[in-house]
Formats: structure tokens, C-alpha cells, sequence
């Protein structure tokens, strides 16, 4: 049996029991994987008002804008929700490294033989 989530065209998104929704990020240009973070209500009211990336952080247990502090915002180009409502893909155009690292993606290592490699 499907929930009306899976066909509606009303958004309906599906928080877990913390009241968030994963969410990935991507680069609109190259399809690159940039980030994954979470959302709960609010951010995604203001991630969808405003058209730059707002997250909610669980470490620190608060809303966060993707760029308040560094400058590198995610300007949302698309907003995509999957079948059941349970996960957002944004594609974006960033300002600069999506990773509080300063790597440009927060994928830059791959696994291999058990052990991480950097990307060249």
C-alpha cells in the first residue's frame, strides 16, 4: 500500500522522529556531491523562502545558515523531495568549499582496501 505522500503534488515532507529530513547537496552545474546535512521545519521554510541553504545542526543544536560564518553559501538553484517525502536533494551553486574543512566537496576521500585515500 502506497501513503498519498508517494503521488501527491502536495508537499508533505516526512520528518523523522528528531523532526528532521536528510538533505544532499549538490553542484548544479556538475552534479557533483557536495554535502549532506539535515533540515527540520524551519529550515526548510527559510532554505525554500530565501533560495540559500539553511540546515539545522544537531551538534550544535541550532539552525544554521550553509555559509553564515565563511561566506561560501549554497544559493538553491532546484529543490527536489524524493517518492515518500523523506529526503530533499538541492542543487545548488556554491560561493566557495561546501566542507567546513575547505575542501570543495565534503566527499574527498574514497574508501579503498579498508583505509581512506584523499582525492587528487
Amino acid at each position: 500500500m502506497t501513503d498519498a505522500r508517494d503521488s501527491t503534488l502536495d508537499l508533505d515532507p516526512k520528518f523523522d522522529a528528531n523532526g528532521l529530513i536528510t538533505a544532499v547537496a549538490t553542484d548544479a552545474s556538475t552534479g557533483e556531491l557536495l554535502m549532506l546535512a539535515h533540515m527540520n521545519h524551519d529550515a526548510l521554510a527559510r532554505t525554500l523562502e530565501s533560495g540559500e541553504a539553511w540546515f539545522w545542526s544537531r551538534s550544535k543544536g541550532r539552525l544554521w545558515k550553509k555559509g553564515e560564518s565563511s561566506g561560501n553559501v549554497l544559493r538553491v538553484i532546484e529543490a527536489r523531495i524524493d517518492c515518500d517525502q523523506d529526503a530533499l536533494w538541492l542543487k545548488v551553486q556554491a560561493a566557495g568549499p561546501a566542507c567546513h574543512t575547505g575542501e570543495r566537496s565534503c566527499f574527498f576521500r574514497r574508501i579503498e582496501h579498508g583505509k581512506l585515500v584523499r582525492d587528487a
